[in-house]
């Protein structure tokens, strides 16, 4: 699927082909992510709060899995646990063939920054430096190994086939939410990880610009990308290969897909 963009030079939409090396295209196994019996609990007794209790999952390359479900029915913090933002009480969980879920903290940064790009309902942009600084920051943060001229060329490009061709020079605040959402989706992406995981991406955005970030990042399967969207927007969600439903911590239903 190919993502649907404004034009920012004419205001229409257009239709883009991601640009990204070819070579990023990861080989065809079927899970990229395989949870087992994951639980995530804080505190103790009678005064514990559980995030999820015993989800096992399975999330193949390459695909587009929404995870829905009412506000605290789980779902952010699975996508939290699956990008190791934070860590399992219990269970495993292994990534793209690494086992997470006993990594060390620094480690799992490290580890993070390789394999996951993360787009957050709130843009979390740096309000100082403008779009494409702020797509190159995550390159850095990464420690791609590449010269300041080459993480300049792929930060432009990321944020060119994100539509904002124009804006490479704007400051956060020049820049409406839309396009805020699309330079941290060119942020996220850039890295050229195996996996975005996006958690309510549209989740501040009009319908329209919601929309369209939703096509953004449904684009990036077609490099092989696996993309974990975390939404309250069933419309949307019912787009993805697969929806995860849940509901007080646990899996309810799966659905689609074979």
């Amino acid at each position: 699927m190919s993502p649907t963009v404004r034009d920012p030079h004419d205001g229409g939409m257009h239709t883009t082909t991601p640009v990204l090396d070819p070579a990023h295209v990861v080989p065809a196994n079927p899970a990229l992510v395989q949870a087992r019996d994951l639980t995530r609990v804080w505190g103790k007794g009678h005064a514990a709060q559980i995030g999820v209790a015993e989800v096992s999952l399975d999330v193949r390359r390459g695909e587009l899995l929404a995870v829905i479900g009412p506000s605290g029915s789980g779902k952010s913090t699975l996508g939290s646990l699956i990008a190791g933002i934070d860590v399992p009480t219990s269970g495993s969980l292994v990534v793209d063939g690494t086992r997470i879920d006993q990594m060390k903290p620094d480690r799992l940064a490290d580890w993070r920054g390789a394999h996951v790009g993360i787009v957050f309902q709130q843009f979390h942009l740096l309000p100082t430096l403008t779009a494409v600084e702020n797509v190159e920051l995550a390159l850095e943060l990464a420690r791609v190994d590449a010269g300041r001229r080459e993480r300049r060329r792929r930060a432009i490009e990321a944020l060119e086939w994100v539509g904002l061709a124009a804006h490479v020079k704007k400051l956060p605040a020049q820049m409406s939410g839309g396009e805020q959402q699309r330079v941290g989706i060119a942020r996220a992406m850039v890295t050229r990880p195996p996996m975005i995981v996006a958690d309510e991406p549209t989740g501040a955005l009009d319908q329209r610009n919601g929309h369209a970030v939703f096509e953004l990042l449904a684009g990036l399967t077609s490099v092989g990308t696996t993309v974990v969207f975390i939404t309250h927007d069933l419309h949307l969600a019912e787009s993805a290969d697969r929806v995860v439903s849940m509901i007080d911590g646990r899996i309810e239903s799966v659905r689609g897909g074979a």
